[in-house]
Order: structure tokens, then C-alpha cells, then sequence
């Protein structure tokens, strides 16, 4: 039954990100959800990659310790959004807060909360690679209703780019997935996580 693998796709990755807030060195953490996420991609029934591609492994940067940082985050008056996605409807979320963070400058990203059942923080991007060497609409880096949660550190969230991936729809238009946000663009290059395009040969 589709809907009790779904549950076992989300009950790994639920895992896999609780091991991930566990681990004390923030690299090995990454080499074990790249692990992971290939083992998924390439033999669960939800992996989102279509059948007949002869996928092996996703392509990713390599890891940099430096596009690891804490993000401070600051309350924004609540605003309701209708988020575009990749399909015909949007989804309705609320922006609750924004977060701030340095690289190299300082950046600010919007929090997203989940107007549908049982809420969850939602947190994409785009950035100066999107659309050439990243996929082009965006990039998650948290959306806790799927367990991607990199958790808090000394009150401040974490925000590890090397963790950032591609929504399921850069594999397979069937999937519908909510696309970055004007707030949610970055002029700078973020050279960490999943690359794109995926290579399947």
C-alpha cells in the first residue's frame, strides 16, 4: 500500500535527522544523510526518481564547514501567503519570523509555518546558483512536517547548507512542491548540498 510506505519513507528520515541532531561532528552526520538519502532514492517505493533512469547516487558539493552557521531568529508580523508551487495550486502559509544568519554578510531568510493539519516549519531558498548549478526554483533546507529538522544550538537555529536538497518535483513533475518566496532569494552563491542536474547515467 502507497500510504504505509509513504509512512516508512517519513518514519527513516524522521530517524535519520534525530541521528543527524545527535552527532557531534556536523560532517559525519552529512556523509551519513548522503548515505541515506542515496540508499532511498535508489530502492524505496516513494523514492520520488522515476523508474527506468538507472539512478545510483544523488550529486552533491563537497562538505564545507564554514556554510554550517547559527541563525538568530526575530520575530515578523504574521502574515498569511499563498506560496506558489510547482502545480496548479498554491499552499497557504504564514510568515512568523525571520531568521538571520553571516556569510561572509549578513543574510535574512523568512519562516514559514504550515496553515494545514498540524503545521511545521518550512524553510526554502534560492540562491545564485539556482538554475545552473543548483535546481532553479529553490532548495529545502528544513520543513519539519517531512522531519527535516536540523535542530537549535545555544537558542539559535541551525542552519547547515550542506543539508540543503532538491524538492521532489526537480525529479518528477507528478510531485507538487512549494517554490521559494520572494523573501527567500539570496544573491549570494550557497555551493552546499544537492547539486543539480542529477545525473542518472
Amino acid at each position: 500500500m502507497d500510504e504505509l510506505a509513504l509512512l516508512d519513507w517519513k518514519r527513516r528520515i524522521f530517524d535519520l535527522y534525530a541521528q543527524i541532531r545527535e552527532e557531534r561532528d556536523p560532517e559525519a552526520g552529512w556523509r551519513r544523510w548522503c548515505d541515506v538519502r542515496d540508499e532511498l532514492f535508489r530502492s524505496h517505493p516513494q523514492t520520488p526518481i522515476p523508474a527506468g533512469t538507472g539512478f545510483e547516487r544523488l550529486p552533491y558539493f563537497d562538505y564545507d564547514p564554514a556554510l554550517r552557521v547559527l541563525g538568530r531568529v526575530e520575530p515578523a508580523e504574521r502574515v498569511t501567503r499563498e506560496i506558489a508551487t510547482s502545480g496548479e495550486h498554491p499552499y497557504s502559509f504564514t510568515r512568523f519570523a525571520r531568521v538571520r544568519f553571516t556569510l561572509a554578510d549578513e543574510h535574512a531568510l523568512d519562516l514559514y509555518w504550515l496553515d494545514g493539519y498540524s503545521g511545521g516549519l518550512y524553510l526554502c531558498f534560492a540562491d545564485a546558483t539556482s538554475g545552473s548549478e543548483t535546481y532553479g526554483a529553490c532548495r529545502y533546507l528544513l520543513d519539519t512536517v517531512k522531519g527535516s529538522d536540523l535542530g537549535e544550538q545555544n537558542g539559535k537555529l541551525v542552519l547547515d547548507f550542506n543539508f540543503a536538497y532538491n524538492p521532489s518535483c526537480s525529479y518528477d513533475p507528478r510531485w507538487v512542491c512549494p517554490l521559494a518566496p520572494p523573501g527567500n532569494r539570496l544573491a549570494v552563491p550557497i555551493r552546499a548540498g544537492e547539486r543539480y542536474p542529477l545525473d542518472a547515467s
